[in-house]
């Protein structure tokens, strides 16, 4: 039986991950994980990281551990009827990209300072079905997700420690540089700014070097 929040996705993943000699939901200290893979642990979720936190916080004391985040670069949405009849598809006008991890980053963005903590990202394909039961949230009119599947791996990007986020501050940045600054480099709002500066400083990557009329000055650590 899938977890409340796992979806199809999660198990498909899992099963795309592992290879012959893996183990898969194995019990590791007081958890159950994904998989294990020699002397490193497997940690696949889909959305909501801040979950997942408090089991890595625990596992980073005496192990390896890999996170898994997928984005979908390519979603199809497919409307079902209450019996699971496919009634319309469409192509999603969203492409994700790998800014979009700073979504989720911001909530354990600290756990790279553990040192042997590392986050990789999937690019798919996927399927998501919803229904209109009423049951979903308000954002979506009452529409419920049912279900989300994988189609296709595009391809992998591993962050192995914080110093492979510097890729995100361009090489002609100013120093130090605001968030408007940053996201006019980068062609992205503030708001998503603000969120990269913010994973960047709980990373110890960047740090604050003024506040002027409101608005935060950062700089890169040296130590990095």
């Amino acid at each position: 039986m899938l977890r409340i929040t796992e979806y199809s996705l999660h198990s498909q993943i899992k099963n795309w991950y592992s290879v012959l000699g893996d183990e898969v939901e194995a019990k590791v200290d007081d958890y159950i994980v994904d998989i294990i893979k020699g002397d490193m642990l497997i940690e696949i979720q889909t959305k909501n990281l801040s979950a997942i936190k408090k089991k890595l916080v625990k596992l980073l004391v005496s192990h390896k551990v890999r996170l898994v985040y997928p984005i979908a670069k390519l979603k199809w949405i497919l409307y079902t009827s209450s019996q699971g009849e496919i009634m319309r598809k469409r192509r999603s006008p969203k492409k994700g990209n790998l800014l979009d991890i700073f979504n989720e980053l911001v909530y354990v963005a600290d756990l790279f300072n553990q040192g042997n903590f590392s986050f990789e990202v999937l690019f798919i394909e996927e399927e998501e079905l919803r229904c209109n039961d009423g049951k979903g949230s308000w954002r979506r009119k009452g529409i419920s997700i049912k279900d989300r599947k994988l189609l296709e791996v595009f391809n992998q990007v591993l962050f192995n420690n914080r110093k492979d986020f510097l890729k995100f501050l361009p090489t002609d940045l100013e120093n130090p540089f605001t968030n408007r600054i940053l996201a006019r480099k980068l062609g992205i709002s503030v708001r998503d700014s603000r969120r990269i500066t913010y994973s960047l400083r709980k990373m110890n990557i960047l740090a604050i070097t003024n506040n002027k009329k409101r608005e935060l000055f950062f700089k890169i650590r040296n130590n990095v």
